[in-house]
Parts: structure tokens; C-alpha cells; sequence
């Protein structure tokens, strides 16, 4: 049984992520979503809470799929969780060369591999940030996040 481990942030999760877990659930039989707080990306907008609910409902459909927080290294949960590998999806050829580094060090420190998976293109231009910036704003991110992100950002927006 092939185990990979998909961490984030998540913050929130979109329509890029998910064709990225729906894409790695076909390919192995198990499938860890890990959430984390990610300090080097600004304030979040939703808590571990909020994303760990919003990523239970959203792969609630996938059975081989899994979610967790986590508060360590990548590494460190891939090995507690004896994950076969990790998995990252790539956009751009900027997103290849920040997760190929990090990919050689997470190597590097554990022995776990990196296994990259490339976005359709018309999901490319999907980032988390941005996402969060445009919901803060009360901009439309409709087409962007899946349901359960949508309402629960449209629930913070009118609060």
C-alpha cells in the first residue's frame, strides 16, 4: 500500500488543491491532506479548526483520503505517519525551483522522497494567497474554492 502525505497551509484550500488531491487519490491507495500555520505567509484567514473543516468536507466524497494538523517538519509527519512519500503540485517553473529545494533538503534530512504533480492550466494561476486577498476584499472567488471554503469565507466576510 503506497502512502503520500500532501501538506499546506490550506488557507484556504482551492480548486487547484483539490484536483491535486483528486489526482494523487487515483494514483495511490492512501492520501494524508496535512494542515499547518505557515509563518512565513502572513496572517491567516482561517484557523487550523476552520481548514481542518473545510478539508474534511471538501474530500468527504474521497474515501482513501485523510486530514491532519501538524505543527513540525514535513518530514517528521511523513515518517510518524509512515508516508511513502510527499507529494506537491506544481504551477510554474517558479514553483519547481522552491520545491526542488526543498524537496533535495527533505531528502536530504529524512530519506523521503518528493513526487511533483503539475496543475491543468486552468487552475495554474490559483494561490492561496491571493485568494485570501480578494476575500478580504469581497471579491468573487466563486469559481476559485470549493464550496465549503466559499461559505465559510463568505461567513467570516459578514461577521
Amino acid at each position: 500500500m503506497t502512502v503520500v502525505l500532501y501538506p499546506g497551509s490550506f488557507d484556504p484550500v482551492h480548486n487547484g488543491h483539490v484536483e491535486l488531491v483528486q489526482t494523487a487519490a487515483g494514483l495511490f491507495d492512501r492520501v494524508i491532506v496535512a494542515a499547518m500555520r505557515n509563518p512565513s505567509k502572513g496572517d491567516p484567514l482561517l484557523t487550523l479548526e476552520e481548514r481542518e473543516q473545510v478539508l474534511n468536507e471538501t474530500f468527504a466524497g474521497l474515501d482513501n483520503v485523510t486530514i491532519t494538523m501538524f505543527s513540525s517538519l514535513v518530514v517528521d509527519l511523513a515518517q510518524e505517519l509512515e508516508a511513502d512519500f510527499i507529494v506537491k503540485g506544481l504551477r510554474a517553473v517558479s514553483d519547481f525551483e522552491s520545491e526542488l529545494q526543498m524537496a533535495q533538503m527533505n531528502l536530504a534530512i529524512s530519506g523521503v522522497h518528493t513526487l511533483f504533480i503539475p496543475s491543468a492550466s486552468e487552475r495554474s494561476f490559483l494561490a492561496s494567497r491571493l485568494i485570501r486577498e480578494i476575500a478580504r476584499f469581497g471579491g468573487d472567488i466563486s469559481s476559485m474554492v470549493p464550496e465549503p471554503a466559499l461559505r465559510i469565507l463568505r461567513e467570516k466576510n459578514s461577521s
